[in-house]
């Protein structure tokens, strides 16, 4: 990397973990970003990546899909966010309504106007810290989905799938023209970008949002087209939704993505066995976090894990560990461990 700079985002904030610079790679036989191409394309890696660690995520801070800075306010659509500390998160301030009546959004809903924005300025601060010996990714976020439930309240945007799914799906195509429209922006100012998360919740902590059917029918259509416009442009597409999402995954396929990091309550096992072929797919480490535990307790974790998981390939871990130690701990043996592993394959 060029150089470090310090993260405008509010501390603590998802986009401001995004912004930090990720520390320098050991020594290994081939970069990070290729070792990361190798799984995505579904080749024997050299070692068994981290998320979050062996990449790098690019995080502009002129895509007000949130209020700048994560500050209460309003997006770039006019939404109103509020900042809840106990989750380090934002959230649609309770009893916003952009439009009147979701049958005057043509009317009422102002999209942002794209041409004012500096990109130049942006891309130009962020891209002093890019690493290029990882591969580097953007997160798309509010999806289709969640921007109809923050233009009118939740339950009327579930309602309005139901009662009027003709003006959902012309509502659900002008916002991901609009997305295909910022990505070219971001195509255009902040390349190389090499993955592209695509967000929108989709379940709950039981099952998905929709029946099958209206996943098929309400929300795969324009999720597909971006998914499929991103990949024409020769980028990997990972998909990030909250929920028990799993069975949604035959039309996941279908839409092409690269690679999926589910939730915990999602079947791991069931994924990686009978689509590990497909998709990669990220999968946390289990009790890493667990108060008192050792590193050598750690190190085994990580072994087991391994045997379990790594295959030929089309995983990454998730290790989100507090403690330093164990950290480090962890990621040595998963590289050493994993290098081991996939070096009888290749």
């Amino acid at each position: 990397m060029n150089k470090t700079r310090e993260s405008r985002q509010r501390y603590g904030s998802f986009s401001w973990l995004c912004q930090q610079n990720p520390p320098p790679m050991p020594p290994r036989p081939v970069t990070a970003r290729e070792n990361l191409k190798r799984v995505y394309d579904g080749e024997v890696p050299y070692w068994l990546p981290i998320w979050m660690y062996d990449n790098q995520w690019v995080w502009p801070d002129v895509i007000l899909e949130h209020p700048m800075y994560e500050a209460n306010g309003k997006d770039w659509f006019g939404v109103e966010w509020v900042w809840v500390e106990e989750v380090q998160g934002s959230m649609v301030k309770p009893g916003t309504r952009l439009v009147s009546d979701f049958y005057k959004w043509r009317e009422e809903l102002v999209f942002p106007d794209l041409e004012a924005v500096d990109w130049a300025g942006d891309a130009a601060y962020q891209k002093q810290v890019y690493d290029p010996d990882r591969l580097h990714v953007f997160h798309t976020a509010e999806g289709c989905f969640e921007r109809l439930h923050e233009v009118i309240p939740f339950d009327e945007a579930l309602a309005a799938l139901i009662e009027e799914p003709e003006e959902v799906q012309a509502f659900f195509e002008a916002v991901a023209d609009y997305k295909i429209q910022v990505l070219d922006k971001l195509f255009q100012y902040y390349e190389p970008i090499d993955t592209i998360i695509y967000g929108d919740d989709w379940g709950t902590q039981r099952a998905g949002f929709f029946s099958d059917q209206m996943f098929k029918n309400m929300i795969k259509p324009q999720a597909k087209r971006i998914i499929q416009y991103l990949r024409g442009r020769g980028k990997y597409v990972e998909l990030h939704s909250c929920g028990l999402t799993q069975q949604y995954i035959e039309d996941l396929v279908d839409m092409g993505l690269t690679a999926w990091t589910p939730q915990p309550i999602n079947d791991f096992d069931m994924l990686k066995r009978d689509y590990g072929d497909k998709m990669t797919f990220t999968i946390p480490i289990k009790g890493l976090d667990r108060c008192g535990l050792t590193e050598a307790e750690a190190r085994s974790l990580v072994r087991e894990y391994v045997d379990k998981y790594a295959g030929r390939g089309r995983v990454l871990a998730s290790i989100m560990v507090p403690d330093p130690d164990i950290k480090k701990a962890a990621y040595d043996e998963l590289y050493t461990y994993s290098s081991a592993h996939y070096a009888k394959l290749r």
